[in-house]
C-alpha cells in the first residue's frame, strides 16, 4: 500500500514504508548520495505529514528489509514483545511522538515499553521530532549496565578512556591511561584500538591494562577493540578478556561485510560470560555503530541511513551489552556533511538507542575533511550531556593520533561534569577518593597530590 500527501497544489506519493521513511529524514549527505532523500523541503514536509498518520502496527506488517533474506529483520520480528507493545499499539507515529513527550511517559513506563518498540518505530518517530524533543525523551530513559562498576545511574556519566597509539607502544599507551585516570576518566572502559590484529599484540595490551587493574584494585573494565573472532581466540588461550567488542550494522549483508553474523556474536557472548570476570554484573559486550556504515558497504537495501542505524541497535539489544557507542562523525562528510548534520545524527542515535533500552554512548567526533569543528562538538557534547548520555570518549588532547580523527578530551568530560553536575560510576568514584585523586564530592584534587599511579609507567 502506498502513501500520499498533498502540500499546497502538489500531491506527493510514496510507494512503500521504506521510501516514506527516507523522504521524511532530515537532510543528510548520505541519503542524497544514495539517491533516496527528499528532492525538496516541501516533499520532506509531505513525507513527515504522511508518516505521522501511519499506525505503529504497520511496522510489524511491512519490513523495510525482507524477512526471508535478512536475519536482522527476523531478529526484530521474531523477538518483538507483544505485551510490552500493547499499551501503545493503538497509536500512530504522530500520536507516539506526543505520548513520548507527555508526563505519562515517565522513566518506568518507557523502560516497560522498550521491548515492544522496534527500531523502525523509533527511527520513524525521531523524524517527526525537533532536537529538543530528542533530548527530552532520551533524558527520561533510564538504562543501567554493570560489569565491575555500575553505569547509567541518574546524575552519572561515564567516560571511555581511549589511549590509542599508532605503533601499539606500551609505554605510550600506559602514559595515556595514567593521564586519563588522573583526570577521573575510564569508568566506562579502558578501550584500546590496536594498530595490529596479531594475537600476541592483543594479549600484551590486555595484560597491560589488567596489570594496572589488579595492582591498584581498580573497579574498571578493559577492552581491546579487535575483531570478535580474535577475542574468541584470546579467550581460548587464556588472555584476560573483560569485554568483547564488535562493530555491528543494521542489515545482514552489512554485517557480513564486517565478517560477522548473529551466530558468531552469540558464540562470543557465551565465551565472554564463561570467563566470569565481572564483579557486579555480567554485561560483557561492547558494540560500536555509525550512520553510513551500511551505505558505505553498498548494503543498505535502499533504506535511509538513520533507519538502518536504528536496526543495528536491535542486534546490540539481543546481547545485553555493557556499552553501545555511535561513532557519529567518523565515517566522513559523504554521509554526514557538516556540523549540523553530525549534531542531528548524534541526537537521533542516542534517542533511538535509549528508547530501545540500550546503554547508549556517543563518540562525539568528526574527520578533518568534514565541514565541522570543535565548537560543533562542544554543542553536541552539551546537548548529549543534558540528554543523559551513558558515556563519552576521553582521548588525550581530543586528537586520536592512531585513528586520525577529532573526538572529545579528558578536559571535555570535566567541563560537562562541572556545568551539569554529572558524577562518575559510584564504584569508580569511590576508588578515586581512596587513591587520593578526587575528594568525596568527586572533584579532582590538586595535581601535586595525584601521584599514586606514576610508578605504573616506569616498567614500560
Amino acid at each position: 500500500m502506498s502513501f500520499a500527501q498533498s502540500v499546497g497544489q502538489t500531491r506527493y506519493r510514496f510507494s512503500d514504508l521504506k521510501t516514506l521513511l527516507a523522504r521524511a529524514s532530515p537532510a543528510r549527505s548520505g541519503d542524497e548520495l544514495a539517491g533516496i532523500a527528499a528532492g525538496t523541503e516541501e516533499e520532506r514536509v509531505a513525507a513527515r505529514m504522511a508518516l505521522a498518520e501511519v499506525p505503529l502496527k504497520r511496522f510489524l506488517d511491512e519490513a523495510v528489509v525482507p524477512y526471508e533474506s535478512d536475519e536482522v529483520t527476523r531478529l526484530i520480528c521474531d523477538g518483538h514483545h507483544a505485551a510490552a507493545f500493547a499499551p501503545i499499539a493503538h497509536l500512530t507515529v504522530g500520536d507516539f511522538r506526543n505520548w513520548l513527550l507527555s508526563h505519562e511517559a515517565d522513566s518506568a513506563t518507557l523502560e516497560q515499553a522498550a521491548p515492544g518498540i522496534t527500531p523502525e518505530m523509533a527511527a520513524a518517530v525521531s523524524k517527526l521530532m525537533r532536537n529538543q524533543d530528542l533530548v527530552l525523551v532520551a533524558q527520561k530513559c533510564r538504562v543501567v549496565s554493570q560489569f565491575r562498576n555500575t553505569l547509567g545511574l541518574p546524575g552519572r556519566m561515564a567516560v571511555r578512556l581511549q589511549p590509542n597509539h599508532p605503533t601499539d607502544d606500551r609505554a605510550g599507551i600506559a602514559a595515556s591511561i595514567v593521564d586519563g585516570l588522573m583526570y577521573g576518566c575510564g569508568d566506562a572502559v579502558i578501550g584500546i584500538n590496536p594498530a595490529s590484529d596479531s594475537l600476541p599484540a592483543i594479549d600484551a595490551l590486555l595484560r597491560l591494562v589488567d596489570d594496572l587493574r589488579c595492582r591498584y584494585e581498580a573497579p574498571i573494565q578493559s577492552c581491546v577493540l579487535t575483531h570478535v573472532t580474535n577475542a574468541i581466540r584470546a579467550i581460548e588461550q587464556g588472555s584476560p578478556v573483560d569485554l568483547v567488542f564488535q562493530s555491528v550494522a543494521g542489515t545482514q549483508e552489512a554485517n557480513a561485510g564486517f565478517g560477522i553474523d548473529l551466530a558468531l556474536l552469540h558464540e562470543a557472548h557465551e565465551a565472554a560470560l564463561g570467563m566470569r570476570r565481572g564483579t557486579v554484573g555480567d554485561n560483557v559486550m561492547y558494540f560500536e555503530t555509525g550512520q553510513g556504515s551500511a551505505l558505505s558497504a553498498g548494503a543498505h537495501s535502499g533504506v535511509d541511513q538513520q533507519t538502518v542505524e536504528a536496526r543495528a541497535y536491535a542486534v546490540a539489544r539481543a546481547f545485553r551489552p555493557l556499552l553501545v557507542n555511535t561513532v557519529v562523525g567518523f565515517i566522513g562528510p559523504e554521509y554526514l556533511y557538516d556540523g549540523k548534520q553530525i549534531i542531528r545524527a548524534g541526537l537521533e542515535d542516542h534517542f533511538c538507542g535509549k528508547l530501545l533500552g540500550l546503554p547508549m554512548g556517543c563518540d562525539i567526533c568528526y574527520t578533518n575533511h568534514a565541514e565541522a569543528d570543535q565548537d560543533d562538538m562542544d554543542n553536541l557534547l552539551t546537548l548529549l550531556g543534558v540528554a543523559g548520555v551513558h558515556f563519552i570518549m576521553g582521548v588525550p588532547g581530543a586528537d586520536d593520533i592512531m585513528l586520525n580523527y577529532q573526538s572529545t578530551s579528558f578536559h571535555d568530560a570535566l567541563y560537562l561534569r562541572q556545568v551539569l553536575g554529572k558524577r562518575r560510576a559510584p564504584e569508580f568514584e569511590q576508588w578515586l577518593v581512596g587513591m587520593g585523586i578526587a575528594d568525596a564530592q568527586g572533584h579532582l584534587l590538586a595535581p601535586a597530590e595525584r601521584l599514586p599511579l606514576l610508578a605504573f609507567t616506569e616498567q614500560w
